[in-house]
């Protein structure tokens, strides 16, 4: 359960990031915002990991054997390229107007990293529909916070976030190769 907990964590800091960002620039209505957000990321969060673990169910006959070292793989490049975004400007810079398409694809882009880690979800001992529920829910919660962070604040937490979710997945990564 902790394990989920923290992938769901690290996961989400994506999303929190981009939350910052929207929140720090378009002030208008915070709270209609913030719902925004929380909605569009927390549904996408939690569908992707789902696709990527039924993915892996599929082909873990396949790759069994290596499951750990995929897993591990996935997990290095997927936290290695949160912490390069973070130290590279954030899409969110050029949006002059937050529209239900921008928003579709803010979520998208911020969740397809979830789809590859879902195929971790195959290694965990926990069931991978709750595992996704829970990273939704995570993801929902902090995206709602990021943006009224971000209104408040403005960006300076924006890629401290991202940084630790990439260490904290490569470090998961680590942790399922190893033990």
């Amino acid at each position: 359960m902790l394990d989920v907990f923290i992938l769901a964590l690290a996961l989400s800091m994506d999303a929190f990031a981009v939350s910052i960002g929207l929140g720090s620039k378009h002030v208008v209505s915070a709270r209609s915002l913030s719902l925004s957000a929380a909605l569009y990321f927390g549904l996408f969060q939690g569908l992707m990991p789902l696709i990527g673990y039924l993915g892996g169910q599929g082909l873990l006959g396949f790759i069994g054997d290596f499951a750990h070292w995929i897993a591990f793989i996935l997990l290095v490049i997927i936290g290695g390229k949160m912490i390069y975004e973070a130290l590279s400007e954030g899409i969110e810079e050029d949006i002059a107007q937050i529209t239900p398409r921008v928003m579709l694809v803010l979520a998208i882009a911020t969740s397809i990293d979830a789809m590859a880690a879902g195929f971790t979800l195959t290694l965990l001992d926990f069931n991978a529909f709750l595992a996704c529920l829970l990273i939704g829910v995570v993801t929902f919660v902090f995206s709602f916070l990021g943006v009224h962070i971000g209104a408040k604040t403005g960006t300076w937490l924006e890629s401290k976030a991202e940084i630790l979710g990439g260490v904290v997945l490569i470090l998961i990564g680590v942790k399922i190769l190893l033990f």
